[in-house]
């Protein structure tokens, strides 16, 4: 993406960012909520990846598709947090148009990625149960790198795509954006020429990656469902539903979130909804997703639990 498409169309050379109030005991106070969240999700996102790099029994698809999840959270969330927490403590929040399309374009790039991620992860789910005996043979380390390249590669042509068509519109009026980021919708309201194609635009091709992925997401727990349900044995029932039981969890807290920001009629718009929304799926969900893997997954908390006696004994 180069500087000239993000300038040929605009007399605007920055955008003001509102943020999320104006009271300053509640920046003050949102400062410290978000921080402390922030550096959960570092945490949490860089303790989930070394654990699962540093364990040789974790060394499956599900959990490299794992360790991609983390790394996009973490990526997803620093693309927005940091510029946020200044915004709390300065009194004028400023962002260059060219740093609006590269957090724009970084920030919907993660976010496409993810969606998809979490649809190949459902797929590997279906294969891991039902077709345990030709999982090492369909989900070789091939396959799983090819998947991941396809997710990703996917989630920022769409990102590029979106990002050129918003700034290659005309904003030569107020540059003043009520968010703490730079999004679409907002960009959009503040533009002075017709947005019907970009607001088409991004209908479309969210909806294709959410919806596409709902679709790969559903149909793979559907059959998922039916082979548990044939399980004579409780526990083995029990055993199967665990492995993923965090998945759908993410799965839902994620889409549910997309699926009311992007996919709702522009009568029915609300920036200040939107901000809140916003938070949610960017800074919340990162930080909730380690935490549910870690707390949920056996696996990882034994892993982990190992990494830290072998630490601890090269200390004493």
């Amino acid at each position: 993406m180069s500087k000239g498409i993000l300038t040929n169309h605009s007399t605007v050379t920055e955008f003001v960012l509102l943020g999320l109030t104006n009271d300053p005991v509640l920046q003050i106070i949102l400062f410290v909520l978000f921080l402390l969240m922030y550096i959960i999700t570092l945490l949490g996102s860089g303790v989930i990846i070394t654990v699962i790099r540093l364990s040789p029994h974790l060394q499956t698809p599900m959990y490299f598709f794992l360790s991609h999840l983390s790394f996009i959270d973490l990526c997803y969330s620093s693309t927005i947090t940091p510029k946020m927490l200044t915004g709390f403590l300065s009194k004028s929040n400023t962002i260059s148009y060219l740093g609006c399309g590269m957090q724009m374009f970084i920030f919907c790039g993660f976010g496409s990625t993810e969606c998809l991620l979490l649809a190949v992860m459902a797929y590997d789910r279906y294969v891991a149960i039902c077709n345990p005996l030709l999982y090492t043979v369909i989900m070789t380390k091939k396959v799983c790198i090819q998947l991941v390249t396809f997710v990703y590669g996917g989630g920022f042509l769409n990102s590029l795509i979106q990002t050129i068509c918003t700034f290659h519109l005309s904003f030569c009026g107020s540059n003043v954006i009520n968010h703490f980021a730079c999004d679409f919708l907002p960009l959009l309201i503040l533009s002075c020429t017709d947005t019907f194609i970009n607001e088409l635009m991004i209908f479309v091709l969210a909806g294709l990656i959410s919806i596409g992925s709902v679709l790969v997401i559903l149909i793979s727990y559907t059959y998922i469902l039916s082979t548990i349900l044939k399980i004579r044995s409780a526990e083995g029932r029990h055993k199967a539903f665990s492995t993923c039981a965090s998945h759908l969890t993410c799965v839902t807290l994620y889409f549910g979130t997309i699926f009311f920001m992007y996919l709702r009629p522009r009568s029915s718009y609300s920036q200040e909804q939107d901000k809140v929304t916003t938070v949610f799926y960017t800074v919340v969900i990162s930080m909730l997703n380690p935490l549910i893997y870690s707390l949920r997954n056996q696996d990882v908390k034994q892993a982990l639990k190992k990494m830290i006696s072998s630490v601890l004994k090269q200390l004493s």
